[in-house]
């Protein structure tokens, strides 16, 4: 993985991390909130259900004996008396009613007119009795069966419906109001003490998550600094690699041509000709550069090629032209082992390929050939056309430029030919390396507007 690549996402990281200390807080205050009524929520009923078991427990303890006999409900005329003596020590009970399954009023200790009346049976009630189990809860005074209870002053109170059992079977139900403002005081201060305990423990995680996260967030830096430093020192130490390695391939592409005084300067002649030709034909710079590079070595192969065939100065025989012809091949398996390089393997293999299908190695025809390796390859013909070699004379700049544009479409790819005029008629000083061919140059922008 490269470093810029681990660099970005370290810090991408960093922003999660960010966002993630939001999100914390966020989804932790929820949760606080949530926990604090669940609290506050059992801490009521827990209240509550403490009350009523201490007042059926009491109003149980001393009422049962006189309000049950024979198995039903008949209460003594001791009842009110103990029950208004009791009540001086429980000051929080407003009043008690004993009722009968039905819905009867069979006694009470407050407005006792209401006794002997049927009231509508309240779901509580019916549920003490059915279920035998006491039931509580805190309800505002607002009907008319506790009308009485609701002149006492108190708006909120503390029912609880008791049964009354006698072996075993529900006969009745106590019904207690109980003033519920002790009960709510004491509610009201342990749901402050809940609610700051919540925040305070929510607080000191998130804190403690901060922290963690901030720790972590100020490795990622110091590594993300690392990183940077390191990939600035890699790319450093690689660009001189690869300044070392072309370096290199140049020192061998020279060698080659010190073998043949004819072809010195050749590579370069060419490289000059095949940029001028890319240009009109308006390649981008990531193509550009390779066709550069391709064309400075592309006659890098010959390091494989014999002395003795190589400067030859007489026509060579089949055989040594078959070993010539390897060079291509050759060159792209050398430049191939050089990273830099890699982009220049067709252009190099394939630059003595014809458009016609008649080249080498592979014998490509029209666009099954790489651009580049035929503006190489028409580059690499036009400096071979003027230059003298052993084996032939160098061509008169008319001729040669005629031999270019008779191989058009047959040696030539067509749009390679037509750019190379159309570049030779804007910078004609790149295509000739003496004075005397610069100087001829001259005559010859007429002939080249014929030929063309």
């Amino acid at each position: 993985m490269a470093p810029t690549n681990i660099t970005e996402k370290i810090a991408r990281s960093i922003t999660l991390l960010r966002a993630f200390i939001l999100a914390s807080a966020l989804l932790l205050a929820v949760a606080a909130v949530v926990l604090g009524l669940v609290l506050t929520h059992a801490l009521r009923q827990q209240a509550i259900d403490d009350a009523q078991v201490s007042l059926t427990q009491f109003t149980t303890g001393l009422l049962h004996r006189e309000i049950v006999h024979g198995g039903r409900i008949s209460v003594g005329y001791r009842a009110k008396g103990l029950v208004k003596t009791s009540l001086e020590a429980r000051t929080d009970i407003l009043s008690v009613k004993v009722w009968r399954p039905n819905g009867v009023l069979a006694w009470t200790n407050v407005a006792p007119e209401r006794m002997g009346k049927q009231f509508p049976i309240s779901d509580h009630l019916r549920e003490a009795i059915e279920q035998r189990r006491a039931v509580a809860e805190v309800e505002d005074l607002d009907s008319a069966e506790n009308a009485a209870e609701a002149r006492t002053g108190v708006d909120q109170a503390l029912e609880v419906y008791a049964p009354i059992t006698d072996g075993g079977y529900a006969i009745g139900a106590l019904e207690i109001y109980a003033d519920a403002s002790q009960i709510e005081a004491s509610i009201a201060h342990k749901k402050h003490v809940i609610w700051l305990t919540t925040f305070a423990v929510f607080a000191l995680l998130w804190g403690l998550l901060v922290l963690l996260v901030r720790t972590a967030s100020t490795m990622l830096r110091r590594q993300t600094d690392q990183l940077r430093k390191r990939s600035k020192d890699l790319m450093a130490a690689y660009a001189k690699l690869e300044e070392s390695s072309l370096e290199a391939i140049e020192s061998l592409n020279a060698t080659v041509e010190a073998k043949d005084p004819y072809t010195a300067g050749h590579s370069r002649r060419v490289q000059r000709i095949a940029v001028a030709i890319g240009e009109e034909l308006e390649l981008p710079k990531n193509r550009l550069d390779p066709l550069r590079l391709g064309a400075l070595f592309h006659d890098i192969g010959k390091l494989r090629v014999p002395d003795a065939i190589l400067t030859k100065p007489s026509k060579l025989t089949s055989e040594e032209y078959e070993v010539i012809k390897r060079h291509s091949e050759d060159g792209a398996h050398i430049v191939g082992k050089f990273g830099p390089l890699r982009a220049t393997i067709a252009m190099i293999r394939h630059h003595h390929e014809r458009w016609d299908g008649r080249g080498y190695p592979d014998g490509l025809a029209t666009d099954e050939i790489p651009l580049e390796a035929t503006v190489v390859g028409l580059a690499d013909a036009w400096d071979a056309m003027t230059t003298i070699r052993p084996y032939q004379p160098a061509l008169k700049l008319e001729h040669a430029f005629a031999e270019v544009r008779n191989g058009r479409g047959t040696q030539f790819a067509p749009d390679v030919v037509d750019a190379f005029f159309a570049a030779y008629r804007r910078r004609p000083a790149e295509f000739f390396t003496t004075e005397a061919g610069e100087a001829e140059t001259s005559g010859l922008h007429l002939v080249v507007a014929d030929i063309a």
